[in-house]
């Protein structure tokens, strides 16, 4: 990507001189935090979110990030204000006013506004707080156990999870938390695989209208996006993970509908046009 002259966010909280944080409760929205976080290695939110409920104490260290993480976390700053620069664009479009989220960078472990999470969690969005949290280092772990680097490829994680904010600007998030308190866990978990899958496509529409008010991309980004997308998907890790996959549980969705909405977002430019996760057959998604 091109990022020369970019601006940086200023909605960025780096916490990374932190060891942890004091016990946050849970907020408002913390209760659908099984819709809301976004745990793009396909992990379960009960288990990494368990500890919740239990409390860690801050404490300042003499931490000293090495040029490579300081260069990502301009980076991240870098996206961040083009989620920003899209997002309020698109808003005033359709009438209405975008509100950007923060950005926490933190390093081993984090309290939010849904509860505490360490970086095994990996990226994910809180509600309560309107807030995503990165630890960088995840950005390594795409590269090395994922085969998912590149630099578009870390830009679609950070486009993802500003994705959920979107949802949650328009209202789609607390919606699907009504519709998830009638139903039994596999249908839930099918209402989940939409909600992640329009992450993915906002992520595309980010993409979309970056690359045209910036050019920002060059050859190659798109599927370096794709990649990503195809290796997080629910039925990759599963088989990776237990050599079989079990479809009733995915709550983020295959490769195939991962890459596929990423990419329908890119190309088409068009935010109603994700609408339609909601209204195809599961089969058709």
């Amino acid at each position: 990507m091109k990022l020369e002259g970019r601006r940086e966010s200023q909605n960025v909280d780096d916490r990374r001189s932190m060891s942890g944080g004091a016990k946050a409760g849970l907020g408002v929205g913390g209760v659908i935090i099984v819709a809301l976080i976004s745990l793009l290695l396909g992990r379960n939110p009960q288990e990494v979110l368990q500890y919740a409920e239990q409390s860690t104490t801050g404490t300042e260290s003499e931490y000293v990030p090495s040029e490579q993480e300081e260069a990502m976390a301009k980076f991240a700053k870098q996206i961040l204000a083009g989620t920003e620069d899209v997002w309020t664009a698109l808003f005033k479009k359709m009438g209405k006013t975008y509100t950007p989220p923060k950005m926490v960078l933190f390093r081993n472990a984090v309290t939010s506004g849904c509860g505490n999470a360490t970086s095994s969690t990996g990226p994910f969005y809180c509600s309560a707080d309107q807030t995503v949290y990165i630890d960088l280092s995840f950005f390594d772990e795409m590269a090395k156990k994922y085969s998912a680097g590149g630099d578009f490829a870390y830009a679609y994680v950070i486009a993802h999870e500003v994705g959920h904010h979107v949802q949650n600007q328009l209202g789609i998030l607390q919606q699907v938390q009504a519709q998830q308190q009638r139903m039994s866990q596999k249908d839930a978990n099918k209402l989940n695989v939409r909600l992640e899958l329009q992450a993915d496509f906002f992520a595309g529409i980010w993409a979309h209208y970056d690359d045209k008010m910036y050019n920002s991309l060059e050859d190659g980004d798109i599927e370096e996006g794709l990649n990503a997308a195809s290796q997080i998907g629910d039925d990759r890790l599963q088989m990776q993970a237990q050599g079989y996959t079990v479809p009733e549980s995915f709550n983020h969705g295959t490769s195939a509908q991962r890459s596929k909405w990423l990419k329908k977002g890119y190309v088409t430019g068009d935010v109603s046009a994700g609408d339609a996760l909601y209204t195809l057959s599961y089969e058709n998604l």
